[in-house]
């Protein structure tokens, strides 16, 4: 049997990123993957001759001098094709019939903003400076010298909501302002600032989408964690960790293996990782109980769209559509689908230069997404992939019916344009990625008590750590956050600080 230095359960984008990382720096790295397909949320998935993304769509702070930026291209993604979305406008929210743009950059983004709310230029100011701020300390818990309380004296303990009501008068203003946080969890009564402006600023420095699909991301890390002699085992569902006098020892695997290392990351969802450890003399019921209370964050139905060839021309921006100026609770009532996101994916015939597209090619993927709570589908909880019933493949019909009408006040004959579709619900989410209730953004953060719901890499068991979404940030911006803070751990926060310094 072999022995490895360290063992990844999960090869989501938090785990190859610290499989990278930790490979890179001559650990023997074994990832332990359940699916027959590794990258999580980050794969892509085959259908009518097109890979159709299912967690991918844009990524925000790619540019020099930005927030991913040094990390990223310590693990080689820069050398990816990235596309530079419209920087006039790279999301476009359209509400009750009238669109307003974010532009690049925090001045352009007051200056479009304010010719039409200019009496709110002060504090659209104040937001930006804001935003600034927040990015600066983006990875300030792993700077070589200590930072107090990093969690509490930054933006965790701050309302989102109460901030844009205290900042602008305007309430059109602010639901432009949170019309593009599909990607994250517009929760009221929970929404950290620090979750906001942190995962706003990166997108607002500049955003990008791959020509590609999210599988360009996961092979381009896999392929190098295996030069640095790294391992990948698909098709391996880990059981159980096995500790023995208060370490873990071992992973137990559904594939008969049992594989045994000296340390363990669980990118899995945290809650997940404790079911894994059956009996410990150090995870006791208290931290178990306190996780498995956490509440998640909803999960989004997504409907891909291929469309007939010459219909619609690609366009370079994210599109916003809403009903009506209710961008904070639409999900939540009744009635036809109110509120989403149209994602266009680069063209296979795009031409790029310096990361744009310079000719005008036509769009063949379109991706559109609505935030789909829990309770509207639990009746099928039981139930798993291609098991589900004609009950429920009618709902996602209907589903994918009003998305695409709703689409249609920004591509009118959406519907005739269409030559297949494909789609997912959080319950898909769930079977694939274990995590609960398909939840999109992993543990919801409440800034009444962010030392609860923020949650460290180090667990009670001393050899094992966490990664992914659900301890700090979501998304790519918090994963990589994230991953870095769990390395930190393993080489020692100077080593990690130097990652993200990478020019």
């Amino acid at each position: 049997m072999s022995k490895y230095d360290i063992i990844i359960i999960g090869s989501g984008l938090g785990g190859l990123q610290c499989g990278y990382i930790l490979s890179k720096r001559g650990y023997k790295v074994l990832i332990l993957e359940r699916q027959a397909q590794p990258g999580g949320c980050m794969q892509s998935y085959r259908r009518h001759g097109e890979n159709l993304d299912t967690g991918m769509h844009y990524v925000g702070g790619l540019g020099v001098g930005d927030c991913l930026y040094s990390s990223f291209k310590y693990m080689g993604l820069m050398e990816l094709p990235w596309v530079h979305l419209e920087p006039s406008g790279f999301d476009r929210v359209t509400i009750g019939g009238r669109t307003f743009s974010y532009a690049e950059g925090h001045e352009a983004f007051v200056n479009t903003l304010a010719k039409d709310f200019p009496s709110q230029r002060a504090g659209l100011e104040n937001y930006a400076k804001t935003m600034k701020e927040v990015g600066n300390h983006l990875f300030d818990a792993i700077m070589p010298r200590d930072v107090t309380d990093f969690f509490t004296t930054s933006l965790f303990g701050a309302s989102t909501y109460e901030y844009l009501h205290t900042t602008f008068s305007d309430e059109l203003l602010i639901n432009v302002l949170s019309g593009s946080s599909l990607k994250m969890e517009l929760a009221q009564e929970t929404l950290p600032l620090y979750n906001f402006a942190q995962a706003n600023n990166s997108f607002v420095q500049g955003s990008y989408r791959l020509k590609g699909d999210g599988n360009l991301i996961v092979y381009k890390l896999l392929d190098s964690i295996k030069a640095f002699g790294g391992e990948l085992i698909c098709n391996a569902e880990v059981e159980e960790l096995i500790e023995k006098d208060g370490k873990l020892v071992a992973a137990r695997c559904g594939n008969g293996e049992t594989y045994e290392a000296d340390l363990f990351i669980s990118n899995a969802h945290p809650a997940v990782t404790c079911d894994l450890v059956k009996e410990s003399e150090k995870m006791k019921k208290v931290y178990r109980n306190r996780i498995h209370r956490l509440e998640n964050t909803y999960g989004m139905y997504t409907v891909s769209l291929v469309l007939k060839p010459g219909q619609l021309k690609y366009f370079n921006w994210n599109q916003y559509i809403y009903v009506k100026p209710n961008v904070w609770n639409y999900f939540q009532e009744d009635g036809p689908v109110s509120g989403l996101l149209i994602s266009c994916r680069v063209p296979d015939n795009a031409e790029l230069q310096n990361g744009f597209v310079t000719n005008d090619p036509d769009a063949r993927i379109l991706d559109i997404l609505t935030p789909l709570p829990w309770e509207k589908i639990c009746q099928w909880e039981h139930t798993t992939v291609g098991h589900r019933g004609e009950d429920y493949k009618a709902y996602k019909e209907r589903l994918a019916d009003e998305c695409i009408a709703l689409a249609e006040q920004f591509i009118p004959g959406l519907h005739n344009m269409v030559e297949a579709r494909y789609s997912s619900t959080p319950l898909t989410y769930r079977d694939y990625t274990l995590t609960p209730n398909g939840s999109s953004y992993g543990v919801r953060k409440d800034y009444h008590n962010p030392m609860m719901t923020l949650l460290s890499a180090k667990t009670p068991i001393p050899n094992l750590l966490l990664t992914g979404q659900s301890l700090t940030l979501h998304g790519l911006l918090g994963v990589t956050m994230t991953s870095l803070f769990t390395v930190a751990e393993i080489i020692g926060k100077e080593e990690a600080w130097k990652i993200t310094q990478t020019e």
